[in-house]
């Protein structure tokens, strides 16, 4: 089943994804239910997509009225496909794309950002475990604003750490397999 933009803007059209199996993009059911809670916050938001694979939820974040979104990942093929996704759909002047490697890249991407994001999103493949640095990072590296939200998708069957002080999980959703978190910051 190809890979779609869920509503807004650029609703129904299709994202390229990166080749092979590299990438697991996130589900449509999950995607519609995640960006449904986010559409409040995401107009005129910075939103930074990581482990962002096609960029389909930058994309997404973009289609709903998000004013701008970077794009972390360290594949060179799916930092091609997120370019030709955001040209594709004339989003690629409010986009910064980043190729790095995360979760210690997070410290390069915060010197090379002008402003902290309103929602940071991470998609890591299921076998990652460094959830603790990931959120600590985020934190330290300033790259959350206040007020904002780290939404963390996960396999269900991994608990994540309660990540540094100033960050409350509010709220955990199941979807099958996959779980996502959120994590609000409480400044």
């Amino acid at each position: 089943m190809p890979l779609r933009v869920i509503a807004g803007d650029t609703r129904g059209r299709r994202l390229r994804t990166p080749p092979g199996r590299a990438a697991r993009p996130t589900l449509d059911r999950v995607r519609e239910a995640v960006f449904s809670s986010l559409t409040p916050r995401l107009p005129g938001v910075r939103f930074c997509d990581l482990f962002a694979g096609s960029g389909a939820n930058g994309v997404e974040a973009l289609s709903r009225g998000a004013a701008y979104a970077a794009f972390a990942d360290d594949n060179a093929q799916a930092i091609a496909v997120i370019r030709a996704n955001l040209d594709a759909l004339g989003y690629a002047a409010q986009a910064r794309l980043h190729r790095l490697t995360l979760p210690t890249g997070l410290t390069r991407l915060a010197a090379r950002e002008e402003a902290p994001f309103g929602v940071i999103y991470a998609d890591p493949p299921f076998a990652f475990a460094e959830y603790g640095m990931l959120l600590h990072t985020i934190c330290g590296q300033g790259l959350l604003a206040p007020g904002g939200l780290v939404v963390v998708e996960h396999a269900a069957r991994t608990q994540l750490p309660a990540g540094p002080p100033q960050l409350t999980c509010e709220k955990r959703a199941v979807y099958g397999e996959t779980a996502v978190s959120f994590f609000l910051d409480r400044a």
